[in-house]
C-alpha cells in the first residue's frame, strides 16, 4: 500500500509513522521533513506577518500527502482580547468547511482570552508566550491553515512555524484532526432539591463540550469557567454520549475536577501531560478558571456518533460562564460547524 520501504520497521504491525514519538525514533521511514514558516524572504530580521483589522492570511496551503507534526506561534498585539480575537481555522483535503475552528487562545489551551505558561503533551503556552501544538495532523491531498483578525486592531506580528512530513500514502484508517470552540453565557440553572438531592436522569441540560457524527474518537477538551457567584462549580459529572445512547451513557463521571484527574476540588493551579489545571479563579470560585483533559492514552472512540457533555455544577444547579474547545479524529466529511459567535459574543469578562 505504501511501496516497498515505507512498510520496514513496523511495530506490533503498525507503520511507525502512526506511532510518532518515543517509539518511532530508532527507525527509518521514507518521508521527507518540510517546514512553513513566517521568516524574511529578504534575508533580514522581520521574520513575522501583520494583519490587518478583519483581514484573513494563509499561514500554509500544502499539497500532496502528508502528517503535521507541529505548530508553534506567537503575537504581538495591543487588541486586549486578541487570543479571542484572531481565529484559527483548518481545512483538509479541498473541504469547503473547516475541522478546524477556534479562537487561537483556547485552541493552545488556556481559555478567558489569557496566556498562562503550562505545558502538555499535546499542547503548551511556554512562558506565556510561545504556543505549540503537537496533534498529528494527516491529509491526502491538500493541508489549509489561515487566521482572520476579526478586530479593530492590527496584529503587529505574527511570527509561526508548521512542521510537516511529506509521505507516499496514508494508511486508509487514518482520521482527520478537528476541533471545535463553544460558549454557553450564561449556562442555565436548573430549580432542583437544593444540594445533593437534586437528580438528573437525562443529561439533557448539560453543557455540551463536542456533538460529531461518523467514525472517530474523542481524544480531549479545554474547558474555561467564569464563576459568576461564590461557590463551588465543580460538582457536575461528566457524561459522555456514544453511538446514539440513552441515559445512563456508558461513560457517566463523578465531578467535574475528578474528570480534570484531580480529587476534593482544585487545591491550586498545575499542569501534566493529559490534564491541568493552568488558571485557577479567586478562593470563593468566582473568577476565571481553565483546564484541560486529553485523552492520549484513553481514547473514546465511537462508530457513529458521540455527545461529550458535562453537568454545570452538581444536576445543573449553576448559572456560570462556560466555554470548551473539544478535539476529535473522525472521517470526512463531517458535519458543518455550527456558526462562530462574533468577537462581542465572545468577548471574556477580564
Amino acid at each position: 500500500m505504501f511501496g516497498e520501504d515505507i512498510g520496514k520497521g513496523f511495530v506490533m504491525g503498525i507503520p511507525p509513522y502512526i506511532i510518532g514519538g518515543l517509539a518511532a525514533l530508532p527507525y527509518y521511514r521514507e518521508s521527507t521533513s518540510r517546514r512553513v514558516s513566517s521568516y524574511d524572504r529578504t534575508g533580514g530580521n522581520r521574520d513575522y506577518l501583520t494583519i490587518e483589522p478583519w483581514e484573513t492570511r494563509v499561514l500554509a496551503d500544502i499539497e500532496g500527502t502528508g502528517i503535521i507534526r507541529h505548530i508553534w506561534c506567537t503575537i504581538a498585539s495591543d487588541d486586549r482580547y486578541y487570543l479571542r480575537n484572531i481565529v484559527l481555522r483548518m481545512y483538509w483535503d479541498g473541504e469547503p468547511n473547516p475541522s478546524v475552528e477556534s479562537p487561537i487562545g483556547d485552541f493552545f489551551g488556556v481559555g478567558h482570552g489569557v496566556a498562562k505558561h503550562f505545558i502538555s503533551l499535546p499542547l503548551t503556552m511556554t512562558c506565556d508566550r510561545g504556543f505549540n501544538s503537537y496533534f498529528p495532523m494527516p491529509f491526502s491531498r491538500r493541508a489549509r491553515i489561515e487566521v482572520e483578525n476579526q478586530s479593530d486592531k492590527p496584529v503587529r506580528a505574527f511570527y509561526y512555524h508548521i512542521d510537516y512530513e511529506v509521505l507516499p500514502g496514508l494508511d486508509e484508517n487514518m482520521l482527520r484532526f478537528h476541533a471545535k470552540w463553544r460558549r454557553e453565557n450564561p449556562t442555565e440553572a436548573k430549580k432542583y432539591p437544593p444540594g445533593v438531592e437534586g437528580k438528573n436522569l437525562t443529561g439533557e441540560d448539560n453543557y455540551l463540550i463536542l456533538e460529531a457524527y461518523g467514525r472517530g474518537k474523542y481524544v480531549g477538551c479545554v474547558i474555561s469557567i467564569y464563576g459568576l457567584k461564590p461557590g463551588w462549580w465543580g460538582e457536575g459529572d461528566e457524561m459522555i454520549f456514544v453511538d446514539g445512547e440513552k441515559w445512563p451513557p456508558s461513560i457517566h463521571g463523578t465531578g467535574t475536577e475528578d474528570y480534570i484527574g484531580a480529587a476534593w476540588g482544585f487545591k491550586f493551579e498545575f499542569y501534566g501531560p493529559y490534564h491541568g489545571l493552568p488558571l485557577k479563579g479567586n478562593p470563593d470560585w468566582t473568577g476565571a478558571s481553565s483546564m484541560y483533559r486529553f485523552h492520549i492514552e484513553d481514547p473514546i472512540y465511537f462508530r457513529k456518533s458521540i455527545r461529550v457533555t458535562i453537568e454545570h455544577g452538581h444536576a445543573n444547579d449553576r448559572s456560570d460562564d462556560w466555554s470548551s474547545v473539544a478535539y476529535w479524529y473522525q472521517t470526512e466529511p463531517h458535519y458543518e460547524f455550527t456558526k462562530l459567535p462574533p468577537p462581542e459574543l465572545r468577548r471574556p469578562r477580564i
